[in-house]
């Protein structure tokens, strides 16, 4: 059994709960998690009046190697799966979206909310 994984799993897991406890507080209706699609994952979907916001959580110990996770092919897999999940909900397909990350520190629970992260 790898404990190391799992650990990182664990602390993966944690960090979407924070997250979805977090945009739910900034107003924002969590409408899925963890919703495959494409060629990638979407860790959060969430809506905020006619904004459709797809969140990509990492937890980091420091935020810039978050955003260097961020890199141009994990951009490319998070878009792919936001237009099947459009694809899925076409009720939804009028509104406007953003690419969004957040990072959760696992010692603190420290939140950064970086909103419009990346654009198509």
């Amino acid at each position: 059994m790898n404990s190391g994984a799992d650990s990182h799993v664990a602390h993966g897991r944690a960090a979407e709960q924070l997250a979805v406890e977090f945009v739910a507080r900034q107003g924002y209706q969590v409408l899925d998690r963890n919703a495959r699609g494409g060629r990638g994952e979407l860790d959060i979907v969430a809506r905020r009046g006619a904004l459709l916001v797809f969140v990509e959580v990492k937890a980091h110990k420091r935020p810039e190697s978050s955003l260097q996770a961020m890199t141009l092919r994990k951009q490319r897999r998070l878009l792919s799966a936001a237009e099947a999940w459009r694809m899925r909900h076409p009720a939804l397909a009028g509104l406007q979206c953003r690419f969004d990350v957040i990072i959760v520190c696992p010692q603190t629970h420290q939140i950064s909310h970086y909103e419009d992260a990346f654009r198509p």
